[in-house]
């Protein structure tokens, strides 16, 4: 196995923090190096849509920092699957859709799954996640 490209290596640490702040962040890197090694999109492609997806930030004014850099590590990743291959990048929306419902409809503490988007659906209620604090 190759190693990652440097664009998909986290950003450095401070001194004593972790390298991922959060495990999505490992993970967003690594589904991006898994595409681009099975040749989905280039290294080329890949450094050009998230450069772009940085400079959005920047110009938008917030904040350079970890969550915005691996924001728009992820909005590459979602823009690169779905120009490369539309029926997934349709797929993706929904699954975004239904992670949403999920935690709409999961009460506060509890660990959100699939599961909880289905409630939704079937009751056809979007509950406002937060209206189950003290619950």
């Amino acid at each position: 196995m190759r190693a990652p490209e440097p664009a998909l290596l986290p950003r450095e640490p401070s001194p004593g923090a972790p390298v991922f702040a959060v495990p999505w962040h490992a993970e967003v890197l690594g589904i991006a190096n898994a595409l681009m090694q099975n040749g989905m999109f280039s290294a080329v492609e890949w450094a050009e849509t998230l450069g772009a997806r940085i400079r959005r930030i920047g110009d938008s004014g917030e904040p350079d920092n970890e969550e915005t850099y691996y924001r728009a590590v992820l909005s590459a990743v979602e823009q690169l699957v779905g120009e490369k291959s539309p029926d997934t990048g349709g797929l993706l929306l929904d699954r975004v859709e239904a992670w949403r419902c999920a935690y709409l409809n999961t009460p506060h503490g509890q660990p959100v799954t699939l599961d909880a988007a289905a409630l939704s659906s079937h009751n056809g209620q979007d509950h406002d996640h937060h209206d189950h604090h003290g619950q």
